[in-house]
Order: structure tokens, then C-alpha cells, then sequence
């Protein structure tokens, strides 16, 4: 079972104390009191301690939160808030100008072709949407024209047996 922080810190300090009474260095409980209270390392050295412990947990560097981190105020949150509104904002507004652009050199293609004359702007535009038809490969073709056939000849044999039945059936009743 694993040993909590204050276990290991009560063993630590037990083990110190009989480490001092082994090597016999005098302290009376008042000095020793003052002893334990002080410091024994600069802060710069807790807090890189601090940062290298949580390291080593697996926590990311941005998210340790040590005593001088503070968090932002509520002033410097709406601050940031704000920015990232304004900036979502400018984002849209040039999103709108390209499309606006977009539009409008549509329209003048547009308007340049239907100032043709009927017969060649038509043929124009035939060309065009010619260009833009995915032409397929010879395989998918010769697949697809077998797939038409097939299914023209189903349909022609029902159509035939239905017309041929229908036909014996007026005869019947005439």
C-alpha cells in the first residue's frame, strides 16, 4: 500500500532525529525548534524543485500554478475576451469582403457573356461546361455501357412480357 505524504515526511523526520542523536550535535529544544523553522534553501531553488516535481508527474509545464502565478483579473479577462471578439469579428468581415469580391468578378463574367450574341455565347458557354465534366476512363467506360445494357435488355424483356401478356388478355375478353 502506498505511503501517504505525511508518512513519508513523519519517517523522514525520524530517521533525522536519530541521525542527530548519533552524531551528538548538542541542540537544546529551543535551538532546535529555531533550527527546524528556518529555511534550508533559497525560493529560487523551491521553485525549481517545485517545477521539476511536477514534471516528473507528467504535468505540462503551462499548467503548474505556483504561489507568484496568479490568475488574471476579471478586468484583464474581459480584456482578453474582448480582443478574441473583436478579432473573431475582423476575421468574418474580411471572410465577407472576399466573398463579395468573389461575387462580383462572377457577375462580370457573367455580364461579359451575355453580351455575346446568342448563338456564339451559347457555344461559349457549352465549351465551358465541357471543360468541367469529369471525363472517365476507358475501364469505368466500357463498365458503365455494360451496366446500360444490361439493364435496357431487363427492362425490354418485362416491358415485352408484360405487353405480350396484356395483349392475350384483350383477346380473351373480345
Amino acid at each position: 500500500m502506498a505511503k501517504t505524504r505525511a508518512q513519508r515526511k513523519a519517517e523522514r523526520r525520524a530517521r533525522e532525529a536519530e541521525e542527530q542523536k548519533r552524531s551528538g550535535d548538542g541542540l537544546d529544544r529551543v535551538s532546535r525548534a529555531q533550527h527546524d523553522t528556518q529555511v534550508p534553501k533559497s525560493g529560487d531553488e523551491a521553485l525549481i524543485e517545485a517545477e521539476e516535481m511536477g514534471m516528473a508527474a507528467g504535468v505540462p509545464e503551462s499548467a503548474l500554478e505556483l504561489p507568484e502565478h496568479t490568475k488574471p483579473s476579471r478586468a484583464e479577462r474581459r480584456a482578453e475576451a474582448k480582443a478574441a471578439k473583436e478579432a473573431d469579428k475582423r476575421k468574418r468581415e474580411d471572410q465577407k469582403r472576399r466573398e463579395r469580391q468573389q461575387l462580383e468578378k462572377k457577375q462580370k463574367q457573367a455580364k461579359a457573356e451575355r453580351q455575346r450574341s446568342g448563338f456564339i455565347g451559347f457555344l461559349i458557354s457549352c465549351w465551358q461546361e465541357l471543360k468541367k465534366v469529369q471525363w472517365p476512363d476507358r475501364e469505368t467506360l466500357i463498365q458503365a455501357t455494360a451496366v446500360t445494357i444490361l439493364f435496357v435488355a431487363v427492362a425490354a424483356a418485362y416491358l415485352g412480357a408484360l405487353d405480350a401478356a396484356f395483349n392475350w388478355l384483350i383477346k380473351q375478353i373480345l
